[in-house]
């Protein structure tokens, strides 16, 4: 067990059921898919015990297999790190400066966000990525931008070994029932396959060549993405926090000067905040170094302008119609069903006369939060997320004073 933990650290027994979700079951079925085909077209193309060449072959291949899974696991039972519940700061006049979480009973910590999936406060929130069924922040951020590195790395060379293989067995025979192709390769083919290279075998190949392709573009994208934000020693969050900022700064024409607090001015140092030797990133996940014209709160501050901003220009809507929260209602117009938005964002069931604050939308959905009752305020409750905007009508009237005239009514 001890050898075990050194590989992969469960926080309890309950993380195994991260595994029980389409996204791990997805991306390790590719993975098993693409490493088994992998290897055993290896064994046809290029036999590892007659060539050196053959046996660096084969073993690179397990190794990127074994770094992979390494790196996957690691980014997935690790976790991002989860702010203590209830926390609060040290010094009782930084709570000002902090946004407050009903749900972790506790002040958000800085560069920290409240995670929906997980339902805690993630230190350093990146983002949730379904395909580790997990957050990626702060412990776990080299573990999940190396899986990103490697993933590609790994399935291009299993793809050299597909085209390969296949390149190799069509000088052989592969007949489809009326023609049998036979193609000269006797120069790129050296050695003897082993093992039988049927029509069904390679129908395989070609079927874990494209998952291997398709993986290398999409994950290697990802890749870019995360580097991008890394050498800036930012988080996806953060980079919309920063863009949000400048948007503000302009529409207002307050004259400000926003820098972003957490860049250390270059590329090297943000890099060495994310990826050390020990696998551990440096920090606590609470405190961080900062900018010399910034402060530990600079970014809250400003998250905490934006929010007030959020609730002046969000506009109040009534529910017109019910609406059961499905992703794609058909019973709600074409239009709404093919334009349902591409994203993990979750959808809020609506009945006649709820009132909700709408913050941003599409041509067919909008996104905001349900107005609720003090009580389920006051118990951390809060709904949010997207609705059809053919199912709510805008607010000409305060809602308040429209309360007050009906009940005066009823007397």
């Amino acid at each position: 067990m001890n050898f075990l933990s050194t590989f992969v650290t469960f926080e309890n027994l309950h993380e195994v059921r991260r595994l029980c979700h389409w996204g791990p079951v997805i991306a390790l079925s590719v993975i098993a898919i693409c490493s088994t085909m992998a290897i055993l077209d290896s064994i046809i193309w290029y036999w590892p015990l007659d060539t050196t060449g053959g046996s660096i072959n084969f073993i690179m291949l397990i190794n990127w297999t074994v770094l992979i899974l390494y790196n996957y696991f690691n980014a997935m039972f690790v976790g991002p790190g989860y702010i203590p519940l209830g926390w609060k700061p040290e010094n009782h006049q930084d709570a000002q400066y902090l946004q407050y979480c009903r749900v972790c009973q506790g002040y958000k910590a800085p560069r920290s966000h409240h995670c929906r999936k997980c339902n805690r406060c993630v230190m350093k929130m990146d983002h949730h990525c379904p395909w580790i069924n997990n957050c990626c922040g702060h412990l776990n951020h080299a573990y999940f931008t190396s899986f990103l590195l490697l993933a590609p790395l790994g399935c291009s060379h299993a793809a050299i070994i597909f085209i390969m293989t296949m390149y190799t067995q069509l000088y052989e025979r592969i007949s489809f029932g009326w023609s049998t192709v036979k193609i000269d390769m006797s120069a790129v083919r050296q050695f003897q396959p082993l093992m039988p290279f049927s029509v069904p075998a390679f129908a395989a190949t070609l079927f874990a060549l494209g998952l291997a392709l398709g993986t290398t573009i999409a994950v290697g994208m990802l890749f870019f993405i995360q580097m991008k934000v890394i050498l800036r020693n930012k988080t996806s969050i953060e980079s919309w926090i920063e863009e949000k900022a400048k948007d503000r700064i302009q529409h207002y024409q307050t004259g400000e000067e926003f820098i972003f607090p957490y860049d250390l001015g270059t590329r090297w140092l943000n890099f060495k905040q994310v990826f050390t030797w020990s696998g551990t990133p440096k920090g606590d996940g609470i405190e961080w170094p900062v900018h010399p014209k910034c402060h530990q709160h600079t970014l809250t501050i400003e998250q905490l302008k934006q929010k007030a901003d959020k609730r002046v220009r969000s506009v109040q809507y009534r529910a017109v119609e019910d609406y059961n929260g499905a992703c794609c209602p058909l019973s709600k117009g074409l239009q709404t069903f093919f334009r349902t938005p591409c994203t993990e964002e979750p959808r809020i069931p609506l009945s006649k006369g709820d009132t909700i604050l709408a913050t941003r939308g599409t041509k067919w959905w909008m996104y905001g939060d349900k107005v609720l009752s003090e009580e389920q305020m006051r118990a951390g409750e809060r709904v949010r997320g997207w609705f059809p905007r053919r199912c709510v009508e805008k607010c000409h009237y305060d809602t308040a004073a429209s309360d007050s005239t009906s009940e005066k009514k009823k007397d």
